[in-house]
């Protein structure tokens, strides 16, 4: 497997591949992100020089953005071993005189009862949830629209806001169905402070990349891109279990500017709350990365790898996201060009996709609301 061939050769000479990340859009939204950080430092300085009534009168009428969001003062400036591990897999052809020529790719159709066609001879995923495992989260970024698809959550039929506000070149993946365009909920926009180019009602697909090669448990646990967390230890990787290794949660959003569906610590992981069904309709199978440059016919490198996607589509209030924003900001590792939604990649067809999904499905049990089975049917 190249994946691991790759894993195999940055072990054995220690090379390291450095991270090209210019272009227009990303210096355009750096522009962004260097105006809002000067406003909020101009804010603070005005803040400053009022006494201390007034600025009690101030926080005791300001919005609920600036209640909810922290501070993004960064921790002790030091070495950050992760910076460049990230091992090169460029893409490659899915098909060669007409034969399937890469391993599994994402993202998938999620439904249930969904199972795509590429044999994995025995490759399965990781099914236990990522924190009964030797991996950690490395990152968090997400993509307009969603990757993957779940019947009746996310799909063709999705609804969203008018599409020309969109970010100019991300490619935007299926909707999910809980836009309502006389809800204000759905259309009155948020006072974004962190994130960028982001708008409520539109769809959203959340990843966290997970790896046992992460700088777990220290500072330098979260990286961008996210491919640095992921083989910040390298050597730690075991070539013939990467499944059990490197993973990705993968949850839904349509973002609504309503605090009755503030979470506060998103930059972590998958929501899991049992009792809103969240996090609990689980799809788990063997996959790649993401991301518009792979399709149907340019295929990722990188895999399998496992992938645990929420099958439903949930509400987060856009204050949610502007505290995850906030809170990557804090991170010692320059998290800025994960601020924005990246584009989605199109619905990878079922000769692509593993034949391995197996389905979590909440019980009927009125008794447990915690209680789950397996289904591998």
């Amino acid at each position: 497997m190249k994946f691991a061939t790759a894993i195999l050769l940055l072990t054995a000479s220690n090379s390291v591949v450095a991270e090209t990340n210019s272009s227009i859009r990303k210096r355009d939204l750096e522009a962004k992100i260097n105006a809002k950080m000067e406003a909020r430092a101009e804010g603070k300085s005005g803040k400053a020089s009022k006494t201390s009534k007034s600025s009690k009168a101030s926080k005791s009428s300001s919005s609920s953005s600036d209640d909810t969001c922290a501070a993004t003062t960064k921790p002790v400036a030091g070495a950050n071993p992760c910076a460049g591990t990230k091992i090169e897999i460029p893409n490659e052809d899915c098909f060669v005189d007409g034969e399937i020529v890469v391993n599994v790719q994402s993202g998938t159709d999620v439904t249930y009862g969904y199972a795509g066609n590429l044999e994995t001879d025995g490759v399965e995923p990781f099914t236990d949830p990522y924190f009964m495992s030797t991996m950690c989260p490395v990152n968090v970024h997400w993509h307009l629209g969603a990757e993957h698809r779940s019947e009746g959550q996310y799909d063709e039929d999705g609804v969203g806001p008018d599409e020309r506000r969109l970010a100019e070149g991300a490619r935007l993946g299926l909707r999910c169905h809980h836009y309502d365009a006389e809800d204000p909920k759905f259309t009155e926009e948020y006072d974004w402070k962190y994130c960028v180019d982001m708008h409520v009602g539109e769809t959203y697909e959340v990843h966290w990349p997970h790896s046992a090669a992460g700088d777990c448990g220290t500072v330098n646990q979260f990286q961008t891109p996210f491919y640095d967390g992921v083989f910040c230890n390298a050597e730690r990787l075991d070539l013939t279990k990467l499944p059990e290794q490197v993973g990705v949660q993968g949850q839904v959003f349509t973002i609504v500017n309503d605090e009755d569906y503030y979470w506060p610590d998103m930059m972590r992981g998958m929501i899991v709350d049992p009792d809103l069904e969240m996090g609990v309709e689980i799809t788990k199978y063997t996959g790649s990365t993401t991301g518009t440059s792979r399709d149907n016919e340019v295929c990722s490198g990188y895999s399998p790898i496992t992938w645990q996607v929420d099958r439903t589509c949930h509400m987060v209030s856009a204050s949610s996201f502007d505290k995850m924003c906030a809170d990557m900001l804090s991170q010692r590792d320059d998290m800025s060009d994960d601020l924005y939604a990246h584009g989605s990649r199109e619905l990878v067809i079922s000769d692509l996709a593993a034949d391995n999904h197996v389905w979590d499905r909440k019980t009927t049990e009125k008794s447990d609301k915690r209680v789950f089975r397996m289904v591998y049917d």
